[in-house]
């Protein structure tokens, strides 16, 4: 999350992903950075999926990624 803010300090707008069992943590750590980061969660767990699973989460959250990625926030 560090790399993103550092990112969005120098204009290069970015988007984190993470699973929703870590929404909570996560915009408790935006908060401790000081940022108001776009964040796409996915489905969990991560671990252990096969290949096939990890393009299909991929592929559902593309969308929203880019979305987050070109909006005038």
């Amino acid at each position: 999350m560090h790399d993103i803010v550092d990112l969005e300090a120098r204009g290069v707008p970015g988007v984190f992903v993470a699973t929703r069992e870590f929404v909570d943590g996560a915009e408790v750590q935006a908060r401790a950075l000081g940022a108001d980061l776009a964040a796409v969660y996915v489905e969990h767990p991560i671990q252990d999926r096969t290949d096939a699973e990890m393009i299909a989460i991929a592929d559902a959250a593309f969308k929203a990624v880019v979305a987050k990625l070109v909006a005038d926030d």
